[in-house]
């Protein structure tokens, strides 16, 4: 299967917290990272979800935030540092791949965002990701 979806980071399910509709899985990503996602139960037992699954994490562009600095008082659970690598600004949009322990990321913020943050290629940034906006598939 090929997807739109440009951020597919690997790695492997740590810990799984069922709740009563939802579930929070851990995944600690081959570059070392720890992300948090946030899925329905039905799909952690579809998928087969345990410590130790190998898992591929799915973040589309459009959900991935950028701080140029520590970002206290969020309720983002996933907050990956790296640095910028490419950033293309459009009339109305940027994008910026942003190299982390890893692997790579793609964010898609506003061009007035990209101005006002002051982003360039070699800028330090934390990639912000909600749990709720990171999908899973299986490997």
């Amino acid at each position: 299967m090929t997807l739109s979806i440009r951020n597919q980071l690997p790695g492997t399910v740590t810990a799984v917290r069922p709740g009563e509709v939802m579930a929070t899985v851990e995944i600690r990503l081959d570059g070392g990272q720890d992300l948090v996602t946030a899925i329905t139960l039905e799909a952690v037992e579809e998928l087969g979800l345990v410590p130790g699954t190998a898992v591929r994490a799915l973040v589309k562009a459009t959900e991935v935030s950028l701080a140029t600095s520590r970002a206290d008082g969020l309720s983002i659970r996933n907050r990956l540092p790296g640095t910028i690598t490419r950033l293309r600004t459009g009339e109305v949009m940027a994008t910026a791949k942003v190299a982390v322990d890893g692997g790579e990321l793609t964010a898609a913020v506003t061009k007035d965002a990209a101005t006002e943050l002051g982003l360039f290629v070699g800028s330090a940034v934390i990639a912000l990701i909600k749990a709720t906006e990171v999908s899973l598939a299986t490997v």
